[in-house]
């Protein structure tokens, strides 16, 4: 471009320097549009710029509209019968057919820089090269599948031909009338709104992208400086072509000095011209650089092997962001598209959009004192002040509109929540708990993760089961004390042998001096004995017989360790059964959900979790995705509020699929009565959005990694998670943590204590009833009167009138005294024995 200007600087002096020699003259025709001042300015400068010595180039111009056909049938035939060579010139829609129907019959070249024919044309020489190939590379490129295309020509249908899978709204603006086309630009723009068409390609005449551009914003004027630059330039290419074609024919001694007939365009039948088509094949021929880069058709006269530069429009003006050719395809300069830096941004206010959600972006108490961004606080208010410091912009926070995260409607394509702002280009950034998903990828950009997390289960905390009656037995369990019992029975048993066969458990009495022996042997260890010796051991309280014999010591002993491993182990773990509440949680992973049907369990209406389980392949998921979206009532819900809420009102009937992160924050908030069930289901993180191309992707990509690196996301998670924790860090109330016994926790050790004495007390009665039985039968008394006899020695100690102890043993008719052991307390009257 810059040569170009250097061009029409010299355009004075080089006019002035347009002289009339010798050389022989070569006629050249052109016709030029009202208006095409700079095209013409061009044109005589390509004149004088490529005279040569051996033959001079002789223009004549004819001004003219292209679009009458019958002004450019008159002002064609007017050039040819002045015996022009070749004509240059312009046409449009209306004029095409008109212009290659009298040069395919006359054999006269056309050369032009409007726009190339899709047809296979002879004798027009096309300098504009064909678009196709660049904007498909381009749309593949940006990897848009959806958005609107206008046209002006037959070349509207070249994306018509493309077999892409791509949702394409064409619309032809070229029989938009004039008088009324800035109203028709205003109204076909507001209908591409309210479809929803945020991507418009516009793919018409310079005038047309002017006043389309105008219309749609009202001061771009001024960011196209150079909208006729490129015809300017194709016009000067075009006269150094025609040049370097007549110079080729002079060299091979074609006389191109004179004309060989001035014939009528008009004639029937038409006479084509004799050297037209050597002067054809010769432009066909030329290989030069120009101000359009390499110049070269191929044999229907297009432009081949040709560089197209893409633009993309910045702040600060149109910037190269790559270029496209037939060998290479696209190919995008990243240190252009992707900046490090953020200039352009320093007078500009980024706008973040965001979503209301605790405790990543939430109002202040008191936000109604503050204003902008001072009204909001949280997790992403703190790391978007944090990406705009490292950046260098400013930022106002936007909380979108429908509160949703993001997803694209099956039916209508359209992206609705922060997506959809980034999308349709309503924001610049999006800092949110945004998953990165696939579907989101391709339509923005996203950094590196800045939290990681997965989709987790939310569940109604169950209370906490309150120990029973018996829980002092729960520290063994029961087949434990069942083998506790047989153990007991077994030992007992077998002392009880033992002591029978060893001869050494064996002794006879021995009796003081003057006192009657007997040959009678007693053992102590009966059976009885045997199970109270073995119950005292057990219970650590010993007894006051112990085994004699060497094998009534072994199993003494064995039983001993074997009652103080058990009686160990028992104590370490009664403390912590006595004082810890356990829950008991209905479902334990997704296995327990899916396969159950009394607690319903949904998603949130419009996330990545919902398109998680829709997109899944896993059989389980697939299960319980296609559970979701035909239960009924419905189990989603459109904000994660609401099913917070629906969790902590169904009483334990219903769980809730969300993001872990979010989860366990919840369980961090009063009222406590929430929890995180099972491991997580997937692996994804959080990503900060960027609509795709945006300068700001690498800038925001590199503030994360450093905050990573400097552990302020850590910080940041712990701040507004546990440390403005309101349950503690189980997650309940810590003063829980240290309560003391109940009576609920012990009453069973109280009920077998009263059990066991209500027991001996029964005993008792039936020993002293069946004791009062036996001795009312022996002692020939009524048993009314045993019984009063017994509870008299029970009460008073003694049964006789004068409170001497009568002896049980003997009925009043025997006066013999019996052998007693001295000092037994047993001293019997006979007084009253008559």
């Amino acid at each position: 471009m810059q040569q170009f200007k250097n061009l029409s600087i010299c355009l004075i002096s080089l006019l002035c320097g347009l002289t009339t020699g010798g050389s022989p003259s070569v006629q050249i025709g052109g016709l030029f549009p009202r208006g095409a001042d700079q095209e013409y300015s061009a044109f005589r400068i390509g004149m004088v710029q490529f005279g040569t010595a051996e033959f001079r180039l002789t223009p004549h111009i004819d001004n003219l509209e292209v679009a009458n056909s019958f002004a450019v049938t008159n002002c064609f035939c007017s050039q040819f019968s002045r015996g022009v060579y070749a004509i240059f010139g312009f046409y449009d829609k209306k004029s095409v057919n008109t212009i290659t129907s009298f040069c395919g019959t006359l054999h006269v070249s056309f050369i032009t820089p409007s726009f190339p024919l899709d047809g296979n044309q002879q004798f027009i020489i096309q300098m504009r090269p064909d678009i196709k190939g660049p904007l498909l590379s381009l749309i593949e490129y940006y990897k848009w599948d959806k958005f609107a295309y206008l046209y002006d020509s037959d070349r509207g249908k070249v994306l018509d031909s493309a077999e892409k899978k791509w949702q394409v709204t064409a619309i032809n603006v070229g029989n938009m009338k004039d008088e009324r086309k800035d109203e028709a630009y205003r109204s076909l723009f507001q209908d591409l709104e309210n479809k929803k068409e945020r991507r418009v390609i516009l793919d018409c005449e310079q005038d047309k992208v002017k006043d389309i551009m105008e219309q749609v914003y009202k001061s771009i004027s001024c960011s196209f400086p150079l909208q006729k630059c490129y015809t300017s330039a194709l016009t000067y290419d075009a006269v150094q072509v025609m040049t370097e074609a007549f110079r080729y024919l002079h060299k091979q001694r074609i006389d191109i000095s004179r004309r060989a007939n001035n014939g009528d365009c008009l004639a029937n039948p038409a006479v084509p011209w004799a050297q037209g088509v050597e002067i054809e094949r010769a432009l066909k021929q030329v290989r030069v650089d120009g101000l359009t880069g390499n110049i070269q058709f191929d044999q229907y006269g297009k432009r081949v092997n040709y560089t197209v530069n893409v633009m993309e429009l910045k702040s600060n003006g149109p910037v190269k962001i790559g270029y496209w050719n037939e060998v290479d395809k696209m190919v995008v300069t990243k240190s252009d598209l992707f900046p490090n830096d953020t200039m352009g941004l320093e007078n500009k206010t980024v706008i973040v959009t965001t979503i209301l959600e605790a405790p990543y972006v939430m109002l202040k108490k008191n936000a109604d004192l503050f204003v902008d961004n001072e009204r909001y606080e949280g997790y992403c208010v703190d790391l978007a002040a944090e990406i705009a410091k490292h950046c260098g912009f400013k930022y106002q926070l936007k909380i979108v509109g429908d509160g949703k995260y993001g997803a694209r409607d099956a039916e209508t394509k359209i992206w609705n929540g922060m997506v959809g702002e980034l999308v349709y280009g309503k924001a610049d950034i999006a800092v949110a708990p945004l998953t990165i998903t696939l579907v989101r990828e391709e339509v923005i950009d996203f950094s590196k993760p800045f939290m990681s997390l997965g989709i987790s289960i939310m569940i109604k905390k169950p209370q906490k089961s309150k120990p029973g009656v018996f829980s002092f037995l729960d520290p063994l369990a029961y087949e434990i004390w069942m083998c506790i019992v047989f153990a007991y029975i077994g030992v007992s048993v077998v002392l009880f042998l033992v002591s029978r066969f060893s001869p050494y458990e064996w002794h006879t009495e021995e009796y003081e001096d003057g006192q009657i022996q007997t040959n009678e042997s007693t053992n102590e260890f009966g059976i009885f004995n045997s199970l109270w010796f073995s119950l005292g051991a057990f219970m650590r309280q010993g007894c006051d017989i112990s085994p004699r014999s060497l094998s009534g010591r072994i199993v003494g002993g064995v039983w001993w360790f074997f009652t103080l491993i058990i009686i160990s182990s028992y104590t370490a773990n009664l403390a912590a059964f006595l004082t810890v509440e356990r829950m008991v949680s209905p479902i334990e992973s997704a296995e327990d959900l899916a396969k159950q049907s009394e607690i319903a369990y949904g998603t949130l209406d419009s996330g990545s979790t919902k398109e998680f389980f829709r997109r899944s392949k896993i059989a389980l998921f697939d299960k319980m995705w296609t559970y979701m979206k035909s239960a009924e009532p419905s189990v989603f819900v459109k904000t994660t509020a609401e099913g917070v809420m629906r969790v902590r009102k169904s009483k334990g009937k219903y769980a809730y699929l969300l993001e872990s992160t979010m989860n366990e924050y919840i369980e961090q908030r009063k009222p406590c009565d929430t929890m995180k069930v099972g491991g997580n289901l997937d692996s994804k993180g959080y990503g900060i959005a960027t609509p795709k191309g945006s300068s700001l992707r690498n800038a925001v990509n590199l503030a994360v990694l450093k905050l990573n690196e400097q552990g302020l996301l850590d910080k940041l998670k712990n701040k507004w998670w546990y440390d403005k924790g309101e349950c503690g860090s189980g997650g309940g109330d810590s003063k829980e943590k240290t309560s003391a016994l109940s009576l609920s926790n012990v009453a069973g050790v109280f009920y077998i204590l009263v059990g066991g004495l209500g027991l001996a007390m029964l005993v008792a009665l039936v020993e002293f009833c069946y004791k009062s039985r036996a001795e009312a039968k022996r002692m020939k008394v009524t048993f009314s009167d045993a019984m009063r006899s017994k509870a008299r020695l029970s009460i008073t100690g003694s049964t006789g009138e004068n409170g001497r102890v009568m002896s049980p043993e003997f009925p009043k008719a025997v006066h013999a005294v019996p052998f007693v052991r001295p000092g037994v307390g047993m001293n019997v009257s006979l007084t009253d024995l008559s």
